[in-house]
């Protein structure tokens, strides 16, 4: 069997699922990059020389391989395509093709009433609905999306960024590099309740990590420590990556005097950020309905956090059950988001509890070689008639999970 897939650029999000497959089916599978990768992702730490990989064709360099890898493939994954010509083609001569999306109408499903917006989505989509054309949905709200404009019906499936998997085959390995949790809330004496917290616990490391932009709320986390310290909890928040924001957060964690509770550590390597997961407590993700799937947060999951994650974000109803293998809270709600954080500071042994859940859930069922394999029983399948599907996870049906908010990040229903 022959399988390409087609995106704008390799990077650490996609290296894992294509060396997955690479290590399947060799020569058989093919990534084709369209563009070299913008200078803002490189200064982020994602820079990878697409040359080093021994199946990766650049269509800018070599378009005569690149289409022949397409037209001529047993089955195509097509990702992010600002040229909707190079598969063409392909799509006319019916063969099987794999679309990957994240949302169509992130700021508002009102926006597919749109006329010429909706001729596009007829051309690109819409008309394939009964093709050997599926949808491979990114986020838990792109099955809505896509059923708003009558496509791909029956066709949609679970799917999702896949960046490397650590294992742990002795798992007391990861546990170890977290600080034992013996008691979280502080109490100052109460005949001097002007005297400082006697500080009997070790602190609970946070981490947070990604472009200070406002659709991911990196603020959240200066008002997060100041709410943390007025309520006598220790612990420090890591913050990693840069942005617009930067110089903003920084004052006003010197206004709210908690910046000795905060590091700013800019922009690190995916490998030094996995470093300073492996030894914290907790992860929080606080991206709007903007974000359309959120690798840090499998990231997070794999180094044993436990996660508090958006409900909005497009990965959150996918990778996690709430109280089971994280927390989720809602509709972007900044008072949300510290309820949950401040059941964790109350129920301490949850934390290691929905760290193991969270690290199983990518080592059993969200990981590129999960993925690669149900990518190749999907072909098989439909090669002999029938559309396999798995039972949870990458591969299976995509649930129609209609969100709640608009835009503006109020209730839609």
């Amino acid at each position: 069997m022959k399988i390409t897939m087609i995106s704008n650029y390799i990077n650490h999000h996609q290296i894992p699922f294509s060396e997955a497959m690479y290590d399947r089916i060799g020569s058989s599978y093919c990534f084709i990059q369209t563009e070299p990768m913008e200078e803002k992702r490189i200064q982020m730490g994602w820079a990878v020389n697409p040359k080093d990989y021994p199946y990766v064709v650049l269509s800018y360099e070599d378009m005569e391989l690149a289409k022949k890898a397409i037209d001529d493939c047993d089955m195509l994954l097509v990702g992010w395509l600002e040229d909707e010509a190079l598969i063409q083609d392909r799509l006319k001569a019916g063969k099987i093709v794999l679309r990957i999306s994240e949302r169509l109408y992130r700021e508002g499903q009102w926006k597919a009433i749109s006329p010429r917006g909706l001729l596009r989505k007829y051309k690109d989509h819409i008309r394939y609905r009964k093709s050997p054309v599926y949808l491979l949905c990114n986020g838990a709200f792109v099955a809505s999306d896509y059923k708003l404009i009558c496509a791909y019906p029956g066709k949609m499936l679970k799917f999702g960024y896949f960046p490397a998997t650590r294992s742990y085959y002795d798992t007391a390995s990861l546990w170890k590099n977290k600080d034992k949790i013996d008691t979280i809330h502080i109490e100052a004496e109460e005949e001097l309740p002007l005297k400082p917290p006697v500080l009997t616990a070790k602190n609970i490391q946070i981490v947070w990590a990604g472009r200070f932009l406002e659709l991911k709320h990196p603020e959240f986390m200066v008002k997060l420590a100041a709410d943390l310290t007025n309520r006598g909890y220790r612990f420090h928040i890591h913050m990693i990556g840069a942005g617009p924001l930067e110089d903003e957060l920084k004052e006003m964690a010197e206004y709210e005097m908690i910046a000795e509770h905060i590091t700013f550590h800019g922009f690190l390597g995916p490998e030094k950020v996995r470093d300073i997961m492996e030894s914290s407590h907790i992860h929080i993700f606080t991206s709007n309905f903007l974000e359309g799937w959120g690798a840090v947060v499998n990231e997070g999951m794999n180094a044993g956090l436990a996660e508090v994650v958006n409900d909005e974000a497009g990965c959150a109803q996918y990778l996690i059950e709430h109280k089971q293998n994280g927390l989720l809270y809602h509709e972007g709600s900044y008072n949300s988001m510290l309820e949950q954080v401040v059941w964790l500071f109350e129920n301490p042994h949850m934390i290691t509890q929905f760290g193991k859940a969270a690290y199983d859930t990518i080592i059993t069922k969200w990981n590129a070689e999960v993925a690669a394999d149900r990518v190749i029983d999907f072909y098989e399948g439909l090669k002999s008639g029938q559309m396999r599907v798995a039972e949870d996870g990458p591969m299976s049906i995509a649930p129609i999970i209609k969100p709640r908010f608009w835009a503006s990040g109020k209730l839609k229903d």
